[in-house]
């Protein structure tokens, strides 16, 4: 398992500066990334990614509202091997008809980018987790629906906010979770309200702990109050000092 960056957590610096921007990320210790709208900074992006030596495991694109062929493409242009699903609004998590819709949606794309060689995934807020269908949350529903091949990223603090033990719902989810995204705070929908991973109501530790076969943990800040390169440097170091105890005691 390895750490990632959410390039949203950089949207105002990446749009003022984004080769600067990536070279600050590799200079506080991120070697990997996972870019946003990256159809349309393709090319700037992978070189500045190349330049930093960082490598982009995973993005998001609009699988469902934009051109997937022109998505897969430049993912594997930037060496991206798993495209996600980002968002999609609440109003589509309210019964089961729309969700098998979405569910049948997001198999194409995944058939789709398996001709490129690329997986698809989905990435959740919170609504999919406070609305309830047949039992179960809205997630777990549409979990249910996914061909084998595709993976979701949750969201472990959208899930908190949305009702829901993010151990518990991990858990629950099993194998399914291939990633998930690290962001701590009070369990309020006030983003500016965000903290570094260790510092809010989120176990954070647990929660990856939780996941069995994660990939990468991705940290995101959907924004900051304070200095956002100051915060994401101080969720590496925490999430890189528990790996360094897991070390420690896995070699006692």
């Amino acid at each position: 398992m390895s750490y990632s960056l959410q390039l949203y957590t950089l949207r105002n610096q990446i749009q003022a500066d984004l080769s600067g921007t990536i070279r600050k990320v590799a200079e506080i210790g991120f070697t990997q990334v996972e870019p946003y709208n990256f159809v349309a900074t393709a090319q700037e992006l992978g070189a500045a990614l190349k330049d930093n030596g960082l490598t982009a495991p995973s993005g998001h694109a609009p699988l469902l509202s934009q051109d997937q062929d022109e998505i897969f493409a430049a993912a594997k242009e930037l060496g991206i091997s798993t495209v996600i699903e980002p968002y999609i609004t609440a109003e589509h998590w309210q019964d089961a008809e729309a969700i098998q819709a979405t569910a049948a949606k997001l198999n194409a794309a995944a058939r789709k980018g398996a001709e490129y060689g690329i997986r698809v995934g989905y990435h959740n807020h919170a609504w999919e987790l406070e609305s309830s269908i047949e039992g179960q949350t809205a997630l777990e529903y549409f979990e249910g629906l996914l061909d084998p091949e595709l993976v979701l990223e949750v969201d472990t603090f959208w899930a908190a906010v949305g009702g829901q033990d993010p151990v518990d719902i991990l858990t629950r989810l099993g194998d399914r979770v291939k990633f998930i995204h690290i962001k701590d705070g009070p369990l309020t929908t006030d983003t500016k309200a965000q903290q570094p991973a260790g510092q809010g109501k989120i176990p954070v530790r647990d929660v990856i702990n939780a996941a069995r076969s994660l990939e990468v943990g991705v940290v995101e800040f959907d924004d900051y109050s304070g200095d956002i390169f100051d915060g994401i440097t101080q969720s590496l170091n925490f999430l890189n000092s528990g790996s360094a105890k897991a070390t420690e005691r896995a070699q006692a």
